[in-house]
């Protein structure tokens, strides 16, 4: 089952939607999937269902909300592309990462017993994945293909749960020389893994689209799904 439901901010003086998939079956855990620059599209929800079908309570907070609530864009039309990256500078970050806090307490608020909970972003929502792992009290946390990552690293030191990045060596978003900053800044970090996939672009994991390469997009995904399950158990 799927639908959305309103999530009162941390400090209680607004409320945005999210959508929500839930299991046949009481939730083993919950997974938050952050969406990338285009909105909770069906690409994120698709997501989400699949999170479902897995046994877990899937929720994606519309982050955009205080910029054009229920945004949904397609990466391969030019101008929708365009829309979408005109709101990166519109988008405040750290109030993102509140609204994904505020998430994370919703759903263990509607979760049976002592569950966890993990996240999962993409794009833009690999980035706040990783500033998630940093401020927030989540149990896992998952980051695909993030942007500007090299920036967060002097926030690394308060990541005490398990976190992994999937990197494409060829994203446009991401120069090699970021990659490597990556790289050399997290390899002492004990909780963070790093996957590389050798000669991908940005998006190869998109659920649908031009953008996605299938047999990375299902390795890249197998590694997630073997990851949360050994995190959120």
């Amino acid at each position: 089952m799927a639908d959305y439901i309103p999530i009162k901010t941390l400090e209680g003086d607004g409320q945005f939607d999210a959508y929500v998939a839930t299991p046949d079956s009481p939730a083993k855990a919950a997974i938050i999937v952050i969406q990338e620059i285009f909105g909770v599209n069906e690409g994120i929800r698709r997501k989400c269902d699949s999170w479902a079908r897995a046994g877990y309570l899937a929720i994606a907070p519309d982050l955009f909300w205080r910029i054009d609530p229920h945004i949904e864009l397609d990466a391969d039309i030019p101008e929708q592309m365009q829309q979408a990256l005109d709101y990166i500078p519109r988008f405040n970050q750290d109030q993102g990462v509140r609204d994904i806090e505020a998430t994370i307490r919703a759903a263990r608020a509607m979760l049976e017993g002592p569950a966890k909970v993990g996240v999962v972003g993409y794009c833009l929502g690999g980035r706040v994945a990783f500033m998630t792992a940093c401020r927030t009290d989540g149990d896992a946390f998952v980051g695909y293909y993030g942007v500007g990552i090299d920036g967060l690293l002097g926030e690394q030191h308060a990541i005490g749960k398990p976190t992994m990045l999937h990197i494409p060596t060829n994203d446009g978003f991401v120069p090699a020389d970021v990659q490597a900053k990556m790289h050399d800044g997290l390899k002492d970090n004990r909780h963070v893994t790093l996957h590389d996939y050798e000669g991908l672009d940005h998006g190869f994991a998109a659920e649908m689209g031009d953008r996605r390469v299938e047999e990375a997009a299902q390795l890249a995904d197998r590694r997630t799904a073997d990851f949360f399950a050994q995190a959120l158990a």
